[in-house]
């Protein structure tokens, strides 16, 4: 049975969870539930805090998990990264009162506040700055004005809360994190099944199926419109000089696509949600 590490809470819960129910999986009723089984399917789903995760799949006590990037990073444990998941998006800055740091070097001797030590700690040592590391856990942008910290290190989406704080972000980007699918790096019965489901998910998200009716005269000409991800589906339609075809595209380029076809001379261009899918 393949045991599966899912967020409790926080950004990724949500999201998590309605990806494993699109993949055919059983998911939890109550919030409170910390093990959910799902016998149909062979696997089940523990309920646990996203921090914790890497920790316990890096440590064979799980053997896959959904986590941040930024998490698995900062936990140093020997859990391996097997995929993106395409949400969950955050970018790690570092920053500090306005016009006072605009370099990484600035940092040297200084205290910096953030709640990924590791992340910060390793990404510093990198770059050969010597500074304090302050930990807390939250309310990282109040610690310059509360004295504890010159700067601080940790999610910027806006820069809304920063600029509240008198803060700016300076110097290079930390990391660009996301949701990742991590494992304990062992040969695991039923990882191979899960894996394609949850890609099966992103398919569906990230594409769209595309029906149109052409001259066929023109059909190479489109198929560089919307190639496909081998090639386009032809079909003959009564009238011979005319094809039916069928395509998958990209959902963020729908319209722009239909709009190409159109002027080059399609007509009756459906698109239809693909609700799940084996690439």
């Amino acid at each position: 049975m393949l045991r599966i590490a899912i967020p409790n809470k926080g950004m990724l819960s949500d999201t998590s969870a309605q990806m494993l129910s699109e993949a055919g999986y059983v998911t939890r009723r109550d919030p409170k539930e910390l093990i959910v089984f799902d016998p149909a399917n062979d696997v089940e789903f523990f309920y646990l805090r996203p921090r914790d995760i890497a920790t316990y799949v890096g440590a064979g006590a799980l053997d896959v998990g959904i986590t941040g990037r930024d998490l698995l990073l900062d936990s140093g444990s020997g859990a391996t990264e097997i995929a993106g998941l395409d949400f969950g998006e955050s970018t790690f800055r570092f920053a500090g009162p306005v016009g006072k740091f605009s370099a990484l070097a600035d940092l040297t001797g200084v205290r910096v506040a953030t709640s990924y030590p590791g992340l910060v700690g390793e990404f510093l040592a990198r770059e050969g700055v010597r500074c304090e590391l302050v930990m807390l856990d939250g309310a990282v942008e109040s610690a310059v004005r509360l004295g504890v910290a010159d700067a601080v290190a940790d999610v910027v989406s806006t820069g809304t809360t920063l600029r509240q704080q008198g803060l700016e972000a300076f110097g290079p980007v930390i990391l660009e994190s996301t949701a990742v699918l991590i494992s304990s790096g062992h040969d695991l019965p039923g990882l191979p099944t899960f894996q394609r489901r949850i890609q099966g998910v992103l398919v569906a998200r990230q594409y769209v199926l595309m029906d149109y009716d052409l001259p066929a005269s023109l059909v190479e000409r489109a198929s560089t419109i919307t190639p496909g991800l081998e090639s386009p589906t032809v079909s003959p339609l009564k009238d011979s000089d005319w094809v039916a075809v069928r395509v998958m595209v990209p959902r963020a380029r729908t319209n722009e696509i239909m709009d190409e076809l159109y002027e080059l001379g399609a007509r009756a261009i459906l698109v239809s949600s693909i609700h799940a899918a084996r690439i």
